[in-house]
């Protein structure tokens, strides 16, 4: 069978589906990068403040 030249129109359920596949896509970005993130800033943070800080005399 030949090709049809060009982009294929899509139908209106796999419009649906996925426009419903970008919005869990969104939510595991909220709920799974974000911290993941967050705790690498964190970790990065603590490692620079551990290694700055003057030393203790005593």
């Amino acid at each position: 069978m030949r090709q049809l030249k060009g982009k294929v129109k899509e139908t209106r359920k796999q419009k649906q589906e996925r426009k419903l596949d970008n919005l869990e896509i969104q939510a595991k970005i909220r709920t799974v990068v974000l911290p993941a993130v967050g705790v690498l800033a964190l970790l990065l943070v603590m490692f620079v403040y551990m290694k700055t800080r003057p030393a203790v005399l005593a």
